[in-house]
């Protein structure tokens, strides 16, 4: 399966992911993305954002 960045094989320090039905989720709530992208412009308040590398693990990237 391919997202929309690289996975990598050990996790990204520093980023912190309970969603484990995505693609990039590692056991410990761990994220395995290279790098994310966060969303939306000019949000006031964590309801209002994004994670926009979410993939969920039974999507394909093409």
């Amino acid at each position: 399966m391919e997202g929309k960045v690289q996975k990598m094989d050990q996790h990204n320090p520093g980023i912190k992911c309970m969603v484990n039905t995505c693609h990039y989720y590692s056991q410990g709530d761990h994220c395995n993305a290279q790098k994310i992208e966060v969303q939306s412009r000019n949000a006031q308040s964590s309801k209002e954002t994004d994670c926009a590398t979410f993939v969920p693990h039974n999507q394909s990237m093409s």
